[in-house]
């Protein structure tokens, strides 16, 4: 058994994967001590080259107004070295299998890689529910909701897949505000026409302004999408309150067309079927990087390694960029990207023999400083690599949170892509508001159809 064991930790790290005495100990009472509040690791690595988290980032930047686009803190740094299609190899140890893709597709891909900034943090309000969650927090038969706690991160010392993956989902994304953004599915030849958006989220889970009696029982959030151009689309809306647990009570959702003036329920705005307006290119689980109910995959967690990530993507953000700026055919204009090496907790979802799903295999990679998911590998029936995501992330100081700035799903076999959340030309970025669970009914849906 012993041979067993030290068999499988070598393999582990001769694929990058990297082993602590922290992580071993699985002790909550490391939780602000050797770990940070929210279960990464404080101590940077051997070479230095990922530092010791001291805090993250919650000073803004002089002259920042709260709301507007968040100017780049590290404005004159440059990259150490760029990765490209001809020197991939060199670093594909830190590399996913998506990434070296895209690298050998596109002779344009490139990761420039910058100095590591360990940005994230969250109100101190999160850290202190994600310390009670860490000996309170637990699964829900099958795995497929949390009980015990309504906020903070569940699992900051996960034990497998499923625990890890519900950080993610039950991240802290803010309370109740509005943000808007601009979607792009551009052709091969790199021609798009953006959709343009606005969202309220109306957050339970997690939600610091709401007091207990106000967050509703097994609700994440209430979601708002109205859509605002092109002239096809304009007037278009959707509502979904979005459960945790989702086996217990599934997802919630309707739809208003300003054609027919109406109120429709849209029960597929789930799983995998195709979002709207996506043109194939992104499934309704697919938001926010991965949302959603989780029973349909077997959930491993593979382990933890070092890896170059998308990370602190002001310069990509930058409102003095166009959108045309940034639409490359292929996939989006790396210049104005920025990675970083960080650490990330590998988790293998594995579609079950019982259930169907566009995607056999996802393998998920989560920063440790966030738990958001910043790259996905995803496979066909075939087993074979189809597409790959990576979340282009930033950290807003002001809230403070880690927040998803642009995510681009890029398909590897049709040669296409989406983005979303590109707010360069928008003229605000997010918007705090004041909300009630009666603003988000479908009676209500009706009153807010204008086109």
């Amino acid at each position: 058994m012993m041979h067993k064991s030290l068999s499988a930790l070598a393999a582990l790290l001769a694929f990058g994967f990297i082993s602590t005495g922290v992580l071993a100990d699985g002790d909550a009472a490391q939780i602000g001590k050797s770990l940070t509040p929210i279960g990464a690791e404080k101590a940077g690595n051997a070479d230095g080259s990922i530092p010791a988290w001291d805090g993250g980032l919650t000073t803004p930047p002089a002259g920042f107004k709260p709301g507007t686009h968040y100017p780049n803190p590290y404005p004159d740094e440059k990259p150490l070295f760029t990765i490209t299609g001809t020197n991939a190899e060199q670093y594909k140890d830190k590399l996913s299998p998506g990434q070296m893709a895209m690298l050998k597709k596109y002779p344009t891909y490139k990761l420039p890689v910058y100095p590591t900034h360990r940005t994230s943090a969250y109100p101190k309000q999160v850290y202190e529910a994600t310390a009670f969650a860490a000996t309170h927090a637990k699964l829900s038969p099958g795995g497929n909701g949390v009980q015990g706690v309504d906020s903070g991160f569940p699992f900051p010392i996960p034990k497998d897949g499923q625990e890890a993956i519900w950080n993610h989902l039950l991240s802290y994304r803010g309370d109740t505000y509005a943000t808007n953004f601009v979607q792009v599915m551009p052709t091969r030849d790199g021609a798009y026409t953006p959709v343009r958006m606005e969202m309220e989220y109306d957050y339970s889970y997690g939600n610091l302004s709401k007091s207990a009696k106000e967050k509703e029982p097994n609700k994440l959030i209430n979601f708002l999408q109205v859509f605002t151009s092109p002239a096809r689309l304009a007037g278009n809306i959707l509502l979904v309150h979005e459960p945790i647990d989702q086996v217990k009570q599934s997802r919630s959702s309707w739809t208003y067309s300003p054609g027919q003036r109406r109120v429709r329920l849209a029960p597929e705005v789930n799983y995998d079927n195709p979002a709207a307006s996506a043109d194939g290119l992104r499934t309704n689980d697919d938001f926010w990087m991965y949302n959603g109910a989780i029973d349909r995959y077997n959930w491993k967690l593979v382990g933890k390694k070092e890896m170059y990530i998308p990370y602190n993507a002001y310069a990509l953000m930058d409102p003095k960029l166009k959108i045309a700026d940034l639409v490359r055919p292929g996939h989006l204009n790396q210049d104005y990207a920025r990675y970083e090496l960080h650490r990330v907790w590998v988790v293998e979802a594995t579609l079950k023999p019982e259930f169907r799903n566009i995607y056999t295999k996802r393998v998920f990679y989560l920063d440790e400083d966030s738990w958001a998911v910043a790259m996905i590998d995803k496979y066909d029936a075939r087993g074979e690599l189809w597409r790959f995501a990576e979340s282009h992330s930033l950290q807003l100081y002001d809230v403070p949170m880690h927040y998803s700035g642009i995510d681009a799903m890029y398909d590897l076999q049709s040669g296409r892509y989406l983005a979303m959340g590109l707010r360069n030309e928008e003229p605000w970025f997010w918007k705090p508001l004041k909300r009630t669970a009666a603003d988000y009914t479908p009676a209500n849906l009706r009153n807010l159809g204008v086109r």
